[in-house]
């Protein structure tokens, strides 16, 4: 079965597998369901044409998912690097943006740089 351009796994619950959906959580899915009357604990592949074509309807109407969601945090993302925002700066020197400490964390954007010394002995060599 396919909602917005993604298959939805047919063995769970139509609670858990709307979440698939870039832009669907736990929440708008159970939102989801109690727009359209259709029962959360119903199994993905016992969903008539109708209902799905229903979910797929008020998904479309309503909210912005998968490329169209993706589309728009880009196009918020460029706008704040062309400000020059606090935000858009982070962006683009590839940094974390919402205040995480990098003195110690943030490697792998950092390029993995380990700046640590050793313990400071030397090995001996044994003769």
């Amino acid at each position: 079965m396919r909602i917005s351009g993604i298959n939805i796994p047919d063995a769970k619950r139509i609670e858990a597998a709307l979440p698939y959906i870039y832009g669907v959580g736990a929440t708008l899915s159970k939102k989801i369901l109690v727009a359209t009357k259709i029962d959360p604990n119903k199994r993905a592949k016992d969903l008539t044409s109708a209902e799905v074509n229903s979910i797929q309807d008020y998904i479309r109407n309503n909210f912005k998912v998968e490329g169209e969601l993706r589309q728009v945090i880009k196009q918020n993302i460029q706008g704040m690097k062309e400000i020059e925002s606090y935000v858009g700066t982070r962006h683009m020197r590839r940094l974390p943006v919402r205040g995480q400490r990098t003195k110690t964390n943030s490697r792998t954007v950092r390029g993995n740089v380990r700046k640590t010394a050793g313990s400071g002995k030397k090995k001996v060599d044994l003769k």
